[in-house]
C-alpha cells in the first residue's frame, strides 16, 4: 500500500487535527482499467477500517486498483470533508496513466457518511473554499459512478452525521448537503445496498435517494437485504447480506470496470 500525500501544505489544515492522505492498493492480478475511491464510513466522527482498507482487499481480490481516501472529520467541519473527496479524486483522474486506469471509469464508493460524502462529491456542483491550490484543481473531480452502502442521505437518516458535518451552521447548510434536495439528471449511475433491520440509518431515507434518481432517469441499482445492523461492511458472518459484494463485482463487469 502506497500513501500519497494530496498538498504539500492542506488548505483549512489545524493544528493537531488529522492529516488527510490517500491510500493506493494495487491489484496483484488486474482484470480491468476501473478503479474505486473508496470513503469509510464512521459519522464524520472517525473512518472504520473495516469500510477502507476491508473494501480494498475485495476490490484488489476481484482484479481491481483502488484508493482509501483518509479524510477529514469532525472537529473539522465542511467543506473540507468534500474538499479531500474532490481532491483524490482529482489526483486519481490526472495520474491514470501513472496508474493504467480509465480516467473515465472512476466510481467513488463510501459507507453511512462516508456513503453521504460520496454522494455529496457526486452532486455538489458549488465551488468551495480551498480549492484553487494549484494546477491539479482544474482536473475534473466527478465520479464515474457512485456506490453506496447504507449511506447516510437526508437529515432524518442520520442526524449525528449532519451534526459533526457542519456544526453550528447546521440549520444554514443542511439543505445544500442533502444529497435528495441536490440530485441532478447528470448524477453519476449507482449501486446502492441497505438492510431492512438498520436501526441507525433508516432505510427510508435511502428508499427517498434512490427514487429521486429514478425520477431523474438516473441509472440505479438497488439491493435490500432483509437482515442485518448497520455498519457490516462485507458481511463475512452474514451470508445473506454477504451477497452485495458478489451483486457489486456482476455491475462493476456490466458497467465496463472489469474485462
Amino acid at each position: 500500500m502506497e500513501i500519497i500525500e494530496l498538498w504539500k501544505s492542506v488548505p483549512g489544515y489545524e493544528e493537531g487535527h488529522h492529516h488527510p492522505t490517500l491510500e493506493y492498493y494495487k491489484a496483484e492480478n488486474k482484470k480491468g482499467h476501473g478503479t474505486v475511491v473508496i470513503l469509510p464510513g464512521g459519522g464524520y466522527s472517525k473512518r472504520a477500517p473495516h469500510e477502507g482498507e476491508g473494501y480494498a482487499n475485495f476490490l484488489n481480490g476481484i482484479g481491481l486498483d483502488c484508493f482509501v481516501l483518509q479524510y477529514r472529520v469532525a472537529p473539522t467541519r465542511f467543506p473540507y470533508p468534500l474538499l479531500d473527496a474532490r481532491r483524490a479524486m482529482r489526483y486519481v483522474r490526472a495520474n491514470a496513466d501513472k496508474y493504467g486506469i480509465d480516467p473515465e471509469k472512476i466510481a467513488i464508493m463510501g459507507s453511512s457518511a462516508g456513503g453521504h460524502l460520496a454522494e455529496i462529491t457526486s452532486l455538489y456542483s458549488g465551488a468551495i473554499d480551498g480549492e484553487g491550490y494549484d494546477e491539479l484543481d482544474d482536473v475534473p473531480y466527478k465520479p464515474n459512478a457512485q456506490i453506496l452502502c447504507y449511506p447516510v442521505t437526508d437529515f432524518d437518516s442520520h442526524n449525528g452525521s449532519y451534526n459533526n458535518l457542519l456544526g453550528e451552521r447546521r440549520c444554514e447548510m443542511m439543505e445544500l448537503v442533502n444529497p435528495i434536495a441536490i440530485a441532478r439528471s447528470d448524477a453519476p449511475p449507482a449501486f446502492i445496498w441497505h438492510t431492512e433491520t438498520d436501526a441507525t440509518v433508516k432505510l427510508e431515507s435511502t428508499l427517498r435517494y434512490v427514487a429521486r434518481l429514478h425520477s431523474l432517469n438516473v441509472r440505479c441499482e438497488l439491493h435490500v437485504y432483509p437482515d442485518g445492523r448497520h455498519g457490516l461492511g462485507l458481511a463475512p458472518d452474514n451470508p445473506i447480506v454477504s451477497r452485495w459484494s458478489k451483486d457489486l463485482e456482476f455491475w462493476l463487469a456490466m458497467m465496463g470496470y472489469m474485462d
